[in-house]
């Protein structure tokens, strides 16, 4: 039995520009960082005693003879991927909700390749899980993804992600002193808006509109520049990186009228009105988590504010995607 534990991300600024249709003509960066919330995948093989091959349990439970028999997206494209020809149980469990803008799509895909890679015996480095994971999402699946979150739950981390023009990327790590971004944690809160959405729909409007938003999109990645000077020059206040967010925020909501609705920016001016000073919809919107910034005394009224929402105290990860349990013949 292999179990691999894998992190949700948060992305800061950048996002928009690390999908391919963008960053194949124009380059893309993103700064992101994992968070201590897991997506696990427990994997082994099934024994031939049953009438199924596969059997895969989630959200739904599911029997089948064939893995192009299966409904999960991620599964079926990573089994095709792989040519599995033995049976698989495969069982996943998440601290958090899916379709909630954390990258847990991409924290599953790229857990699951790393549970089957270890069910094999094989080693797998991070760079090629990350475009594993990209190459099932985007050209198995045909999801309409970036290519930031694979690479984030992969790696893990606090890392500024340059996409390159050629279809490369580079992960650059942050290196930035602990007290300042123990500070930048302080201020941070994750409240979940309670509404669920399909991130590719989302994200194919936004694709379709980049002609006309490249000023938009332009500017987004300058933020990363912008963003990792703040948290280097520790005489700069911090609240500065929270300005830097709300300006994000301001230029993602022009991408698409599907990134916001008037539900969520409602729920964001009553934050601002609390005290938050910035904030974003994290992934591509139309629902999910929101991170907003916050001085720390004003935490508790922001909190009463959003009384309705679930608010989510977390810190940051910098394991990247770890096999937790390896027992390739089973538990004896």
């Amino acid at each position: 039995m292999i179990i691999t534990r894998t992190p949700f991300r948060i992305s800061f600024f950048g996002g928009g520009t690390d999908y391919p249709a963008w960053f194949q003509k124009h380059g893309g960066e993103v700064l992101s960082t994992t968070i201590d919330k897991y997506c696990y995948i427990t994997c082994r093989h099934l024994p031939p005693f049953f009438e199924h091959k596969h059997r895969i349990v989630y959200s739904a439970i599911e029997n089948v003879k064939h893995w192009d028999e299966i409904k999960h997206p991620a599964v079926r494209g990573v089994l095709s991927t792989l040519n599995c020809t033995k049976g698989l149980e495969i069982h996943h469990d998440g601290d958090l909700p899916a379709r909630s803008g954390l990258g847990s799509s991409s924290s599953f895909t790229v857990g699951l390749l790393h549970a089957l890679a270890a069910l094999k015996g094989n080693y797998i480095s991070k760079d090629q899980l990350a475009r594993d994971a990209i190459h099932v999402e985007q050209k198995v699946i045909g999801e309409n993804v970036g290519s930031q979150d694979q690479i984030a739950a992969a790696y893990g981390g606090f890392n500024r992600i340059e996409f390159l023009r050629s279809g490369n990327f580079q992960v650059a790590p942050m290196v930035v002193k602990k007290t300042r971004m123990k500070e930048l944690n302080k201020h941070l809160m994750l409240c979940f808006t309670g509404l669920s959405r399909y991130s590719s729909e989302v994200a194919e409007a936004q694709i379709a509109n980049f002609r006309q938003r490249e000023t938009e999109l332009k500017r987004m990645r300058d933020m990363v520049e912008e963003a990792v000077k703040i948290l280097h020059a520790c005489t700069r206040p911090i609240a500065e990186f929270g300005d830097l967010m709300h300006e994000s925020w301001l230029c993602k909501r022009a991408l698409s009228d599907k990134v916001s609705t008037p539900e969520i920016d409602q729920l964001y001016e009553t934050a601002r009105s609390a005290g938050a000073i910035g904030g974003k919809l994290l992934g591509a919107g139309g629902g999910g988590f929101m991170l907003l910034f916050v001085r720390p005394e004003h935490h508790a009224q922001v909190r009463e504010a959003l009384k309705d929402l679930v608010h989510v105290p977390f810190n940051f990860d910098e394991s990247g995607s770890r096999v937790v349990m390896y027992q390739p013949n089973g538990l004896n």
